[in-house]
């Protein structure tokens, strides 16, 4: 018997909708998106404290975290990588559900599988941020020494080194770390949700 014959979608008494006016801000997911050091966590750190600090309901997914959990069955083979932007995606969902701001710090290299996380969100509940820095300053920065690594092959499929990385085509927000202070990107992300309604001014 088919799983789709068994399994029924059971609605919450509480909404979504009456979790956001209970938190006083909509929610959405801050999707970061970029190459290996530059500068994700970070920043994703940094708009999280700032939006706490202002009383806002919010919880940060770093990508190494995740892996030390929900998602440590999975390698980094294509196909361990799409599955594990999916999960996100659905984990995502579950908090934007919850009422809350989730900010996402992961590489998700490929346009396919942001786009696939994107489609499991109503419209405007996904807000792909694209830190963009180049190859070369974040092989500079490589605080945990993975470029090296990559380069000396000891670590195969390494994003931008053996593997490929698909920058966002058209990102709600484009933040330039090798250009722009980290203050100057925390005010960029902020001014967006006040700009766009998901948060008080």
């Amino acid at each position: 018997m088919a799983h789709e014959n068994i399994i029924t979608w059971h609605r919450a008494t509480v909404t979504k909708e009456a979790r956001r006016r209970l938190n006083c801000h909509k929610s959405a997911v801050l999707w970061f998106t970029g190459l290996s050091s530059a500068g994700k966590s970070t920043l994703a750190n940094a708009v999280e404290k700032r939006l706490y600090e202002q009383g806002l309901r919010t919880y940060l997914l770093d990508g190494d975290n995740i892996r030390h959990g929900i998602n440590q069955d999975l390698g980094f083979s294509p196909g361990d990588r799409k599955e594990n932007i999916r999960r996100i995606g659905e984990l995502s969902k579950l908090f934007v559900d919850a009422g809350m701001i989730v900010i996402t710090a992961f590489i998700s290299p490929f346009r396919q599988d942001r786009n696939l996380a994107r489609s499991v969100l109503e419209e405007k509940e996904f807000i792909e941020v694209y830190i963009k820095c180049s190859l070369d300053e974040c092989e500079k920065r490589d605080p945990k020494g993975l470029y090296k690594k990559a380069k000396a092959g000891e670590i195969p499929e390494f994003t931008g080194i053996s593997a490929p990385y698909e920058e966002p085509e058209s990102p709600e927000i484009i933040i330039e770390t090798d250009k722009q202070s980290i203050t100057e990107s925390v005010e960029q992300v902020l001014h967006y949700l006040v700009e766009k309604g998901y948060i008080p001014d």
